[in-house]
Parts: structure tokens; sequence; C-alpha cells
């Protein structure tokens, strides 16, 4: 099997080999971390790194059931760290180790110890746990594959097809061993399996759910409202209209860990003009569209907003915070912030050769006065570029492959 090399992915974990800093990816399951593990590894025993030198254990398997407390697993790598050399440790699924900040707290402190940590969702670095480790630790959130790096596998492999054919089967999937099965009902049913055991294992069991009909009912609503803006009320009146009952402090705690999960990600609103956020209604990203596919099978008509999910996850591949814009008469669709905070602005729209649509699209973007980039992205294949007064169009396949991003 050739697996999908995560450039960035790895560039992230050589930049801070060897450095006295705990380097932690954190991503939803089945998203690659593993691999990535494997990957960096090839490049470290390549390199001349001896393989007793690396540690790699992984929570999820049974073997190791006897070191998911901290102070057993803390003992059991002491044991197995060899005098006078870096050793490499790997540990796969960290947040199912009781208190297992302690064990990498003092394994940090160890000056021949390079570790690097593992975790399905976004609550095990929160809390206290955060606290112990504030100021040791870097993050690389990792996402499934990005269409270039879908599209790169592929030519790899010698596939002869068009960016566009590749593109619709992107969408069918993005995680990445979705590369290596043909038939869309074993797809299916891979994403199904992803499905349920982020839904069993990392919102029912940690929530300790009762009623895991109405938590789906709400992760349906949530896929099914991709790219309209939604609050507690609103989830609450159409479980109402479905027959279902929830409280609002219910539907809250859902919420957080749906997201928590890394299964969907929450966009908050930004005021342009005021420079601040505004209210409580967000909208919700899914982390695959192949996830929304496989729940929603008579949705697929829905294709704005689809690709507009396509967009919000490389815009946060490419490192951005991402925001839904509020001009106070008009909505752009994201408002992507970098590190240094300079802004670029986006509108995405299936097609705008319809003058009318055209227009429409563009004044979200004409309403902001200041300076920064603004872009307007379509799936057109003829007039793919344009310039309207500063407004920059471009197609969504090659902006997802321009290299210059």
């Amino acid at each position: 099997m050739k697996y999908v090399k995560r450039k960035e992915y790895l560039d992230f974990l050589n930049r801070h080999r060897d450095k006295k800093i705990i380097k932690i990816v954190s991503g939803v399951r089945r998203s690659g971390k593993s691999t990535l593990f494997e990957l960096f590894k090839d490049e470290l025993c390549a390199e001349g790194i001896q393989s007793d030198q690396l540690i790699t254990m992984n929570f999820e398997d049974m073997d190791n059931e006897p070191y998911l407390q901290a102070d057993k697993l803390y003992h059991h790598i002491s044991k197995m760290l060899i005098p006078n050399k870096m050793n490499y440790v790997f540990l796969d699924e960290i947040q199912n180790v009781d208190h297992f900040e302690k064990a990498v707290n003092s394994l940090f402190l160890k000056d021949n110890v390079d570790l690097y940590l593992t975790g399905s969702n976004a609550y095990f670095l929160s809390g206290d746990i955060a606290t112990v480790l504030s100021g040791r630790y870097v993050e690389l959130k990792m996402l499934p594959l990005s269409f270039k790096e879908y599209v790169e596998w592929n030519r790899q492999n010698d596939v002869v097809k068009k960016n566009e054919e590749l593109f619709n089967q992107y969408l069918e999937s993005s995680f990445p061993y979705t590369l290596f099965v043909d038939s869309e009902k074993e797809k299916l049913e891979y994403l199904q399996g992803i499905y349920s055991t982020v839904v069993l294992k990392d919102i029912v069991a940690r929530l300790s759910v009762r009623d895991v009909e109405v938590l789906e009912r709400i992760i349906r609503t949530l896929f099914s409202d991709v790219g309209s803006l939604v609050n507690v009320n609103k989830i609450k009146n159409t479980l109402v209209s479905s027959g279902y009952k929830a409280s609002n402090p219910s539907i809250s705690n859902y919420l957080t860990g749906i997201t928590d999960s890394l299964i969907m990600y929450p966009v908050s609103q930004y005021d342009i003009h005021g420079r601040r956020l505004l209210g409580t209604q967000k909208k919700y990203y899914a982390v695959d569209v192949g996830l929304r596919r496989l729940l929603l099978a008579d949705h697929q008509q829905d294709f704005g907003h689809i690709i507009e999910n396509v967009v919000f996850l490389e815009l946060k591949r490419r490192g951005y915070e991402v925001y839904v814009g509020n001009t106070g008469k008009y909505e752009v669709d994201f408002v992507a912030v970098d590190a240094k905070q300079n802004v670029e602005y986006y509108q995405v729209s299936l097609t705008t050769l319809d003058e009318k649509t055209l227009q429409r699209e563009l004044r979200s973007l004409q309403a902001i006065n200041d300076q920064y980039p603004k872009y307007l992205i379509t799936l057109d294949q003829i007039n793919r570029t344009a310039n309207y007064n500063g407004i920059q169009k471009v197609n969504l396949i090659d902006w997802l492959l321009d290299s210059r991003n």
C-alpha cells in the first residue's frame, strides 16, 4: 500500500524534532495521524536512528490495556529507554490513558526523550490538562486529505483522469483509506464505520448520552444545514417539529460533544466593519463532505453548500482562523485571518455565469471598504478567472491546486 506523503505535516514534525517541546497531532479519527507517525519514523530510520530508539504505543490496542493508567505507562516506557541516546516516543490515542498528562509531563523532563502524541478529539487538551502541559507542547491540527494531496497521489500511481473527474471522486470522501477503495458501497461502509465510532466513543461514551436518537438527529440537522446559520433555539424547534424533545442545556452539551469529536467545525459570525464577533448563531461545516453524503443521501443536489464546505476546510488547512462575515447588510461566506492578522475575504458560488447571480455574489464583497484581498470562487469552466474592480474570480479546482497558497 502506497501511503500519501503528507508533506506539510511531516515538515511540522521535522521542524520541531529533537527540540524540548511535546509534539501533539490532533484530528478526527482515520484522518491519517498514525500513518503520519509511520512515515516520520521511516525518515528517522533512513537518517540512521536505530529501531530500539523508537518506542510506539497505540492505546486502542488491547495489548496496551495494562498501561492505561499514568503511573504504569510512565514506568513501562522508562524501562525501555536507551541510555545516552535520544529516544523517540510515539503515543497514539493518548486520551485513552487516565491522567495521561502526568506520565507525559514526567517523560518530558527526561533529556533523552522526544515525545510525539496523537488524540482524536479536541477535549483531551482542555481544562486542567492544558494547564499542566501549558507552554510545553505544539499542536498540529490534522485534517483528511486536501484535494491537492488527492491529485498528487493519483498522479504518482499513474491514474489518468482529468482534475474535474478527480474532484468529483474527492467529494465522495477525503479520508486517506478511501483512496484504496474502488466501489461506492465499500466507501460508504467505511464512512459508516468512522461515523459510528466517533458517535459512540467520542460523544456518547464521553457525555454519557442516554438518548442517542436525539443526538443523531442533531448531527443530521447540522449536516443538513451546512452553510446556514443555526443556534440552539433553531435546533430545538427542528427537533420539536420532528417529534423529539430536548432542553436547551442538553442541546448545547450535545453541540459541544459533536464539535469536540472533530466531526464538525463551528464558525462564528464576524462584524467586518466593527471588527468583533457577533451573537450566538454559527455555521457548522463537516470534516468530510462524504460523511454528509452518507447521512443525507437525498441532499446531493445542494452542491453549492458542498463546495462551500470544501473551501472552508481548505482555509483551515492553510492555517487561517475562519469566520462568517457580516457587513451589516450582506453576508460574506468567509473571513480568513492569518497568524499575522492579515485578512482575506471569500465568496463561494457554484456558478456566476448568470449576470444576476454574479451581481448578487459581488455585492457582499463590494460592501467591504478596506483594501484586503477579496476572492470569488466558482466552479465555472468558462470565464474561470476575472477581475471585478479588485475582486478576483478564481476557479475552485485551480485554487485548490495552486501551490502558491
